[in-house]
């Protein structure tokens, strides 16, 4: 389909007297209604009449029951809640979590002694890193390290939780922000 001199000006008539995009498609016949909504955009056209058919449902006007024109209202304390309660603001403030550390602080477990380079690590040394690697004080834990195992005993700790704590710390996690 393509838009004729003739089709754009019934367009824009219908425009004009205020028919729906679905109604100007279905006059024209072969154009979709977003096709005429396309279009009207294209030629510019901005204001219109008010549409002469009236709307499929009549509005009621609505009005307040018997009861509550009746009752004054009264001032109330708590904030009035819109919509799900679940969302209503608390007006006492959440607990906060203390957070203790759960390990010694790192350096205290590793001796500097026993901390490698990347140039000293052995397959039976611990491979945790410490620190930031763009500084100069980074290094690896270098503790002994079991067989098969990339980290000392206490960096497993860190490294391999079981499955349930890992659960069990997510779900605390996810009832402390609630």
């Amino acid at each position: 389909m393509s838009w004729t001199n003739e089709r754009v000006e019934l367009l824009k008539k219908l425009w004009g007297e205020g028919l729906s995009a679905s109604q100007i498609a279905g006059e024209l016949g072969g154009v979709t209604r977003n096709a005429v909504i396309g279009k009207v955009h294209r030629l510019g056209l901005s204001g219109r009449a008010k549409s002469s058919t009236p709307s499929t449902k009549p509005r009621r006007a609505r009005t307040a029951s018997p009861a509550a024109q009746a009752t004054p209202k009264k001032p109330q304390a708590q904030p009035q809640t819109h919509g799900s309660a679940a969302l209503k603001m608390d007006p006492t403030p959440a607990p906060v979590a203390e957070i203790r550390p759960e390990a010694e602080p790192i350096a205290e477990l590793v001796p500097i002694s026993k901390r490698a380079t990347i140039l000293t690590l052995t397959e039976r040394t611990c491979k945790w890193p410490i620190g930031d690697p763009a500084t100069d004080d980074f290094y690896f834990c270098g503790r002994q390290s079991d067989a098969g195992v990339p980290y000392c005993a206490h960096h497993c700790k860190i490294a391999y939780q079981p499955i349930a704590d890992r659960r069990r710390g997510a779900n605390k996690a996810v009832a402390q922000a609630s």
